[in-house]
């Protein structure tokens, strides 16, 4: 068991996406609901990126370091031009948690805005002006992951209590074979976001549960416990990669619940992963 610091106070409503930004040195992350961007550096010290005039689900970063927001309308680079068009026509749809894929396209899911709708969501595959839907029949699609020699997708959709497995092909950017990867405890609350660290061990933010979880061939091997429930993604940071930085929530929560929303930080005692970038012709 580990205990995880608060790193910042940044009272986020739905504080989620968290980005390691070597350029900066700062952690990159987003409140969905509030449309804005937001970095922490890992002093604690918390500016505003840029808002937006929707919902941001995530952020990937371009090989130039530059930031861009995945909305419902598609990927948006820093000069505010939609530079990949998610092909839906959905009017009550927005994008949810989104990475790049170690072949530099974007993959991100999608959910209704409101309560969330059983099959309304999906996972989408961008590059350039061509999307396309890898999973259909999502309720929340969330977390998402490769392992290091890229042939299997790790991904999320909350409601299964489930975290499934895809084979990936590189090349097509398509996924065949899906399979359970680890069936969640009903105890340990809902799985969420996650992240991948160098021996491929699956680290699992848990909304209503508290905690991140550690998970190495599909069993729970470590526990970050945290001081509010509402735990939304982690992420490696820092020089070394060896500091798991982790977003919250407060949504639904009473006002002023202590420490809901803010960012944290453990020493994760194991080292991640670059996150990988959106390649030229991704964007």
């Amino acid at each position: 068991m580990m205990r995880a610091e608060r790193l910042a106070p940044a009272g986020a409503e739905l504080g989620e996406g968290p980005v390691w930004r070597r350029e900066s040195a700062e952690v990159v992350w987003v409140d969905i609901l509030r449309g804005e961007i937001r970095a922490t550096d890992l002093a604690g010290e918390s500016r505003l990126v840029r808002r937006h005039a929707m919902p941001v689900g995530a952020v990937v970063l371009a090989e130039d370091g530059s930031i861009i927001a995945s909305t419902p309308i598609g990927l948006i680079d820093s000069g505010g031009r939609v530079c990949s068009v998610l092909q839906q026509t959905a009017t009550d749809v927005r994008a949810n948690d989104g990475k790049a894929d170690p072949a530099g396209r974007f993959v991100g899911g999608t959910m209704t805005i409101a309560e969330p709708r059983p099959g309304a969501g999906a996972l989408w595959s961008m590059a350039g002006d061509r999307a396309k839907q890898l999973v259909s029949g999502a309720t929340i699609a969330n977390g998402l992951a490769w392992s290091a020699d890229g042939s299997t997708l790790f991904w999320i959709d909350t409601p299964t209590g489930q975290i499934d497995a895809f084979d990936y092909d590189l090349d097509s950017g398509t996924v065949a074979e899906r399979r359970t990867h680890v069936t969640s405890d009903l105890s340990w609350g809902s799985p969420d976001g996650m992240c991948i660290d160098a021996d491929d061990r699956l680290w699992v933010a848990f909304w209503g549960g508290s905690a991140v979880r550690c998970f190495e061939e599909g069993k729970c091997v470590a526990v970050v416990d945290l001081p509010t429930p509402l735990v939304t993604c982690p992420t490696f940071a820092g020089p070394d990669l060896d500091c798991l930085v982790i977003t919250t929530a407060s949504l639904d929560l009473e006002p002023g619940s202590p420490g809901a929303g803010d960012l944290y930080v453990v020493d994760a005692q194991c080292r991640g992963r670059e996150p990988e970038r959106l390649g030229e012709w991704a964007t």
